[in-house]
């Protein structure tokens, strides 16, 4: 084994995979596998070409949402997604959601679309059908950006494939994606039809005695951010709330459909004011949920419904009594890219040759290599008060404050150099919106990336430290962090 290391075997073995399975999904797939930078845009809206600093006349916002959880759950085989693979759904806890709020700032350079979804994630070739059945539609007059995102429940129905009934079987029901993907776009509409006119506020709390790390550095966004629309009619106001946590509170034994914990904080928002909510994650990779995670994953006598409930309530009190709220002066700016993403994930190549992934692929001439097609977008709220970072899947938090392990420190014994998000907006407050517009696994920085030394993305490795890296599993690639953030500052750079 010390001779075959030397020869540095385990690393060409690892290379000879990768480009087996390319060629394997270059000679056998059909051309309809592939994508083009073009055809993956095409209802990608680009937003503004440039930001503008001039304020509008007022706030005009609609909400809508619609329930998705079908009415044969029990009775037709759906597989919850998160925890383990051949999982059908017994019941339904509570009801999963598509949630949408319309802003337009009454500059005349259009409105923005925000959507949350109570799933575990959507490729981008899923929202861009919603985004085409919107736009197509012709009911939202000068749109200029659509936004889904996924509240990232490990409780909800398989909306990606990877938790069916056996490794490599597609965990998706073809009905309830397009009901799905129907509903999204109607709800999207609805928000728009229910615009009024009225204020819009933000706040912010610490919440890191709400939150835990369970993978080094232990570093997360310790801020709840709420925004709340007051419509001037004196009808109910709007809730957006922020916040990086992982919805899986129900744990690996969970068998019922849900939302987990945004739906009961969501509950007690409704309960004491009569208003409606949405909640959007943040940068949760590696892994960072609540306060009592351990418990929920190692604990056999905890009750985890009991112990969920109670904690999206008191989420739910603590955005409620967010004393620090501003107004929030209505002017809104946002720029999208598309970029391509080198795959390194074995997995992923063969999740798409079997036809159980359904992210966009770009053919590469005269290579074996296979990229991903996704995208970024950046969006400011008022005049240089909110910031925020549309990232296609789970950001780890340090690539967002800087945070990293030192090069001691870390698996690969190197420090990480990259600029980070925080340092490319001059907004009061920023944030990220995670998995949003594509999913595509955890977003790790290089440093501390580490794949098994023979089995590469197939087996799960320990450090030199006796760290697990199972994220890298789940993950496009050790280049995919560096690609996300040289591409999101080249953005922002050229809105200005």
């Amino acid at each position: 084994m010390a001779v075959l290391r030397f020869l540095g075997l385990p690393a060409a073995v690892r290379k000879f995979i990768s480009i087996l399975t390319a060629l394997l999904i270059l000679t056998f797939s059909p051309l309809a596998v592939f994508t083009t930078h073009e055809e993956a845009s095409k209802y990608m809206l680009p937003g503004d070409e440039t930001f503008s600093g001039a304020v509008g006349s007022g706030w005009t916002v609609g909400f809508a949402k619609a329930v998705l959880t079908p009415d044969d759950v029990g009775e037709k085989t759906y597989y919850i997604a998160g925890y383990n693979s051949n999982n059908p759904a017994e019941g339904v806890l509570d009801d999963i959601y598509a949630r949408a709020v319309y802003l337009d700032d009454n500059t005349g350079r259009g409105g923005v679309v925000l959507c949350a979804i109570d799933c575990v994630g959507l490729s981008r070739h899923d929202i861009n059908e919603i985004r085409a059945a919107v736009i197509e539609s012709g009911k939202i007059p000068g749109i200029k950006s659509v936004n889904v995102c996924s509240t990232h429940t490990h409780s909800a129905i398989d909306t990606q494939g990877l938790w069916g009934k056996s490794y490599f079987s597609d965990g998706k029901d073809a009905d309830f994606q397009n009901r799905l993907k129907a509903k999204a776009a109607e709800t999207i509409i609805a928000a728009y039809e229910a615009r009024r006119d009225g204020e819009l506020y933000y706040g912010t709390v610490d919440i890191s005695d709400k939150l835990a790390d369970t993978r080094t550095p232990v570093d997360y966004n310790p801020l709840l951010t709420r925004f709340r629309f007051s419509p001037a009619d004196g009808g109910a106001d709007v809730y957006v709330v922020n916040m990086s946590c992982h919805p899986e509170l129900l744990g690996r034994g969970t068998k019922k459909v849900s939302a987990d914990f945004p739906a009961y904080m969501g509950k007690e928002i409704e309960a004491q004011t009569g208003g409606e909510f949405m909640f959007i994650n943040g940068a949760i990779g590696g892994q960072i949920s609540s306060d009592r995670i351990d418990d929920v994953l190692k604990d056999p006598d905890l009750d985890c419904e009991a112990y969920m409930k109670e904690y999206g309530k008191e989420i739910g009190e603590i955005v409620l009594h967010i004393a620090n709220e501003r107004q929030i002066a209505p002017l809104i700016n946002i720029k999208s890219a598309t970029l391509s993403v080198e795959c390194d994930n074995t997995i992923f190549k063969l999740g798409k040759l079997i036809k159980i992934l359904d992210n966009d692929i770009q053919k590469q001439p005269f290579s074996t290599t296979m990229h991903i097609l996704t995208e970024i977008s950046y969006m400011e709220l008022g005049e240089k008060q909110i910031g925020m970072f549309l990232i296609p899947g789970e950001l780890y938090s340090e690539l967002y404050s800087g945070n990293f392990l030192s090069a001691e420190e870390s698996a690969n014994g190197f420090a990480a150099d990259y600029k980070v998000l925080s340092q490319m907006t001059d907004c009061e407050h920023s944030f990220v919106i995670g998995l949003c517009n594509d999913a595509l696994g955890y977003i790790i920085p290089d440093n501390d990336f580490l794949n098994n030394e023979w089995l590469g993305f197939f087996d799960i490795c320990k450090d030199q430290f006796g760290r697990t890296h199972y994220e890298e599993t789940n993950s496009v690639g050790p280049n995919e962090a560096r690609a996300i953030l040289e591409a999101m500052d080249e953005l922002i750079a050229s809105s200005k």
